[in-house]
């Protein structure tokens, strides 16, 4: 049992705990059910209630911010002002900080020869001006490669 100003009162029954709250004027809040015997507080819900939520409001801000994923879609085929328009795309979007997903797509026969695939990647990744971070590393699925970078 903890009393309004938090000091310790100590272990009490139920009963005893809920008149000394009405003689107070305040609630009695069950802080941690799981505990042996379950912590209670006196206070008043509506402050309980404002702490609670001023905590959770910090948890909130000091959370790291997952970075949202962006994706560009490449052709091997693409001419080179092509793939510098993309690559200029992808780097705006590592400078507002999210993951960008490169998807290189082949087509027909062209699934066949995934060195040639995997080479037209890695050259799209050399266009990129800004320094990055390889989150996962060129891999064939599917229809093509896909590799994910980060600022």
């Amino acid at each position: 049992m903890i009393d309004e100003a938090g000091e310790h009162v100590g272990v009490m029954p139920k009963e005893a705990a809920l008149n000394l709250a009405k003689e107070k004027n305040l609630d009695l809040i069950e802080i941690v059910p799981t505990a042996k015997p379950p912590v209670a507080q006196i206070i008043s819900f509506d402050k309980f209630r404002y702490q609670k939520e001023k905590e959770w409001k910090k948890q909130r801000l000091t959370q790291k911010k997952i970075a949202e994923l962006k994706q560009v879609r490449i052709s091997p085929r693409a001419a080179r002002n092509d793939l510098e328009v993309k690559a200029a795309l992808a780097e705006k979007f590592l400078q507002a900080g999210h993951k960008v997903e490169i998807n290189l797509f082949l087509k027909g026969r062209e699934k066949y020869n995934r060195e040639w695939g995997l080479l037209k990647l890695n050259e799209f990744l050399k266009v990129i001006k800004i320094p990055y971070k390889i989150t996962l590393e060129p891999r064939f699925i599917g229809r093509g490669f896909v590799a994910q970078i980060i600022k």
